[in-house]
């Protein structure tokens, strides 16, 4: 309990701690599945060598899994906090009207190492207006990629205007995007 008051303290990240925690965990369950294996496999046919081995490859895949489950952890800690400051950012706008409906995206791209995606947003009142967006970058499965929050600025009365989200990193495999939100300001 003092720990974790500690990590607060000092600004330490809960998800952070939690992959930390979870590395720690795999590591243990690794040396225990080590020392089952090995104390199983000292009976039967197999020989020293053989049960060596087999308790060694249990041990990698163990902790292969453990570092790919921390690394998950990681990217989805990322994820929500690009999420979180998107949401900062167009909850900051004083004056703003929800206008998700008036953005539309074009199809996502590769841009060199980034992925990129043409955004319309169409102006239906009577004086000039711009629009923050957020774009959210998935994967196929709808798994988060990326945030990216854009301006659309002074787009005419009556008219649309065009601007251009690119992702913040390279993006694995075949990226889609959505608008999270917008707004007209």
């Amino acid at each position: 309990m003092a720990g974790t008051r500690a990590r607060r303290a000092t600004g330490a990240a809960p998800t952070a701690v939690t992959a930390a925690a979870l590395t720690r965990l795999a590591l243990v369950a690794v040396t225990g599945l080590t020392c089952l294996t090995c104390l199983t496999g000292c009976s039967g046919d197999d020989n020293a060598s053989s049960t060596v081995s087999k308790a060694a490859s249990a041990a990698r895949s163990a902790g292969e899994e453990a570092t790919a489950a921390a690394s998950s952890l990681a990217s989805q800690a990322s994820s929500a906090l690009a999420t979180a400051e998107a949401g900062r950012r167009l909850d900051d706008i004083e004056g703003g009207v929800a206008a998700k409906g008036s953005v539309e995206l074009g199809k996502p791209a590769a841009a060199g190492d980034r992925t990129k995606v043409e955004v319309t947003a169409e102006n239906s009142t009577d004086s000039t207006k711009s629009f923050a967006v957020q774009v959210d970058f998935t994967d196929q499965a709808g798994n988060l990629l990326d945030t990216v929050v854009l301006t659309v600025s002074d787009v005419p009365a009556g008219d649309s205007g065009k601007a251009t989200a690119r992702s913040n990193r390279q993006l694995t495999g075949e990226a889609r995007a959505k608008v999270a939100r917008a707004v007209r300001y």
